[in-house]
């Protein structure tokens, strides 16, 4: 929102420097963005004038000029057609910046005659459009400072711009007087209120309006008026002067009317040209397929139930958002008709949406404009076109009713204490409240309309708080409740969250926060991308679907690095993956990556591709770091994005998994874009039982002073037997005297046949209460023989 320092006091009665008044407004919520102040690039200009101006000995459009300053006589070589002795200019001394030429004037030669500066335009100067000639003041002494004369004589030239942030919950602060209104309550001035007295008609209206039944919902209220004999040109220079400073264009007196009410008093109107309108103008829902040719010239085409405006001839202006150049005012124009409308909100945001369209009257009304005002913005807009278009008014004609936002709230002068931290008197509050255009009736706090942010009673307490200035809040420590060792904040699973990041990173691994949305491609490789999952307003085309799982986002992003020329990556991502759209229907993944090496090539030969194993350590420290059980079983038949040979599901039991590591399927590497091999895991730290007891101590440190002792063993089994198998079923043998078996060799073919092989394993036998003799080693060892003969069908090797 851009508006001027002049603009502001016409509203605001105020002497507070521009300084006080962006400080004032960043502290109300309304932060400052940019000031710009015309006056600080100007301030090296002074007046000075022509003396003598002859022709350049070897230029034909040059002059060589005896120029009068402050710093006595100087002569200047000046191109422009106007240069003659006797005109007050404006003078660029060497040394001085020209902000429109962007160069630092020196001292030069032209054609072999030096000058010492320039009598600049106002082009050069950056203050219009005008560079035909220099400039030339109507008065003014030499040695006057250019911002001085301008404050004096033309003060729109150097009037301060200020820009401000409006966050969508302050609809109010787009228009300059709202913006006043917050300031006076502060107390930096007082605000200017004016009364209107409405238009009486002249005649009634021969263009008449009707809302469909249907679209009531849209269009609450639709008002307008026919003003006829109105003379269309050029608006005054001080309607000009306040656009252009805005950045706006200003066009003719019709539009910049409506534009300047836009931004003065967040009330967007449009004008037709009543010649061109045919028959009544209709608010209706478009039934689909009907096109418009919009006054940015370019085409647009309605969906069905989107809301337009249109006459006899067809649709002439997107309802609230754009009028249509087919019934568009120019310099002919000599009947309008001046429509004001409250429109809904979501209904014009979804049609902008829809065509790509944004105006500054559909940022305005899709943010909620003043219902309240929709006749006074009529009101005072007619008169203002008849006071600078001459004309007549007719009579004014409506359809709908003003849409009701009262509501009221309790006023509760403590909950400023308890809820900010304030002491400010109850008076005070009240006087806040009055100022910003409440009503209030003993202890009720009636809402203005204008204020649709205002939903509550803690709401009252921000605004009386707000205007109080948050910045003088100073805090106060709370008493001490309670003694002791505070509880907890984390929750178990958080801690063990934040423990799973440190380990991960501990063991290499790069932190990923990526979105948790997906495109429809990505998702369908890892079992999501159906229609539970699509998001109905994404926020582009690669983001369709919720992630069903954290690896296509880690993929996604290792293809981005390799891209740019990284190929060997650890990342790793900690967050939610979802099977559906409702509730509940997600769940947390910490899940790591590796791609291609382990590091750098080497001349000794340390660096070799990543396999499966390094995703098997990786994932066993992070599981054993976050308080997983030690003993687990490592199983098959994994999700079809895994490599099928080459992974496997930590489980406890064959229903609930821990994890899953491996290989990833090379169809995913390929659909992704990943070059070389990629292992990883993921972990469900949700299905990790949470320990028995919940405190900070650990349990006693369980260690035998018993010598433990090995014995290994080599079994002849089918070559389809998985050591998995053979590994449990010795690990079961004794659980409590075994503590681990492991496979330290395998053999396949030789004597034993293409259909067998030999598994070798090391059991760990360890005491607990006596020293083993070797008959109780004798009988360990024929419970595992048995065990694994009767689940692997194999025979122990001779």
């Amino acid at each position: 929102m851009k508006f001027t320092l002049s603009w502001l006091k016409d509203h605001l009665d105020t002497n507070a420097s521009v300084e006080e008044i962006t400080e004032t407004l960043t502290d109300l919520g309304l932060e400052v963005e940019e000031v710009v102040n015309p006056a600080d690039k100007l301030k090296t200009f002074t007046l000075a004038k022509i003396e003598e101006a002859e022709q350049h000995p070897d230029a034909d459009r040059l002059r060589v000029c005896k120029v009068s300053t402050d710093e006595g006589e100087k002569q200047i070589v000046c191109g422009a057609p106007n240069a003659r002795a006797g005109i007050t200019v404006v003078l660029a001394k060497p040394g001085d910046y020209v902000p429109g030429l962007d160069f630092t004037l020196s001292v030069g030669k032209i054609r072999g005659v030096e000058s010492h500066g320039m009598m600049a335009s106002w082009k050069e100067l950056e203050l219009g459009e005008d560079h035909d000639g220099i400039i030339e003041l109507p008065s003014g002494a030499v040695g006057d400072k250019l911002v001085d004369w301008l404050a004096e004589n033309d003060p729109a030239k150097v009037d301060p711009m200020i820009e401000i942030a409006i966050t969508p919950n302050r609809p109010d602060a787009l228009g300059v007087y709202g913006i006043a209104r917050d300031l006076a309550a502060r107390g930096l001035g007082t605000l200017k209120t004016t009364d209107y007295k409405p238009v009486e008609g002249q005649f009634a209206s021969p263009i008449k309006v009707t809302i469909d039944e249907d679209t009531l919902d849209g269009c609450p209220l639709f008002t307008g008026r026919v003003i006829r004999g109105v003379k269309n040109g050029p608006s005054p220079k001080w309607l000009q002067d306040r656009l252009t400073a805005i950045g706006l264009r200003p066009i003719s007196a019709l539009v910049d009317i409506t534009n300047f009410f836009t931004f003065d008093q967040n009330r967007p109107l449009h004008v037709f040209d009543v010649a061109k309108v045919a028959g009544d103008l209709r608010v209706h829902r478009a039934a689909g397929g009907e096109t418009l040719q919009g006054l940015d010239e370019k085409e647009y085409t309605f969906s069905a139930g989107q809301i337009v405006i249109s006459d006899d001839n067809g649709v002439e202006s997107i309802a609230g958002i754009m009028g249509g150049e087919e019934t568009g005012c120019t310099d002919e124009t000599v009947d309008v008709f001046l429509e004001s409308a409250f429109w809904d909100h979501v209904q014009i945001a979804t049609t902008g949406r829809a065509l790509k369209v944004n105006t500054d009257a559909r940022y305005r009304f899709e943010r909620g404009v003043d219902p309240e005002y929709t006749y006074e913005g009529l009101e005072r807009a007619t008169q203002m076109i008849l006071d600078l278009c001459g004309g007549e008014a007719s009579e004014v004609v409506a359809a709908g009713d003003v849409p009701s936002h009262a509501r009221a709230y309790k006023l509760n002068p403590e909950r400023v204490q308890s809820l900010v931290g304030m002491e400010i008197p109850e008076s005070e509050q009240r006087q806040t409240l009055t100022r910003l255009g409440f009503r209030l009736e003993g202890n009720l706090a009636h809402v203005p309309s204008w204020r649709p942010d205002v939903q509550g009673e803690a709401d009252l307490v921000e605004e009386v708080a707000r205007i109080a200035s948050l910045t003088k809040l100073q805090g106060k420590p709370l008493p001490r409740l309670t003694d002791g060792i505070p509880a907890a904040v984390m929750s178990p699973m958080q801690r063990r969250l934040q423990m799973a990041r440190r380990t991960t990173a501990a063991l290499g691994y790069n932190e990923v926060i990526s979105y948790t949305f997906i495109d429809q491609k990505a998702a369908a490789l890892f079992g999501g991308g159906d229609d539970a999952t699509m998001l109905a307003n994404p926020i582009s085309s690669e983001m369709s679907h919720l992630r069903p799982d954290l690896l296509p986002g880690l993929l996604q992003a290792a293809a981005r690095n390799q891209a740019r020329g990284q190929s060997d990556l650890a990342l790793f991502e900690v967050g939610p993956a979802f099977t559906g759209g409702e509730p509940g229907e997600e769940r947390i993944q910490i899940s790591g990556l590796l791609v291609n090496r382990n590091g750098p090539k080497d001349v000794h030969g340390a660096s070799r591709a990543m396999d499966v194993y390094d995703a098997k350590s990786d994932v066993e420290a992070v599981l054993a770091a976050i308080g997983a059980p030690a003993k687990v079983q490592i199983l098959r038949e994994g999700d079809a994005w895994w490599h099928p040979g080459r992974h496997g599901r930590i489980c406890l039991g064959p229903k609930k998994t821990l994890g899953v590591f491996g290989e990833l399927h090379p169809k995913v590497l390929s659909e992704l874009g990943i070059k070389g091999t990629a292992v990883a895991f993921t972990i469900y730290p949700e299905e990790i039982p949470l320990p028995r007891k919940s405190g900070a101590s650990r349990g006693a440190l369980a260690i035998s002073d018993l010598q433990a002792v090995e014995r290994d063993f080599a079994f002849v089994v089918d070559a389809g037997v998985e050591a998995l198998t053979l590994v449990n079923a010795a690990a079961g043998a004794d659980k409590a005297l075994i503590e681990d078996v492991r496979v330290f060799d395998e053999f396949i073919g030789g004597s034993l046949g293409e259909d067998k092989k030999s598994l070798a394993i090391t059991v760990r036998l360890q005491p607990k209460d006596k020293t083993l003799t070797e008959k109780d080693i004798e009988a360990v060892s024929d419970k595992i023989v048995a065990k694994v003969t009767k689940a692997t069908g194999g025979e122990l090797r001779g």
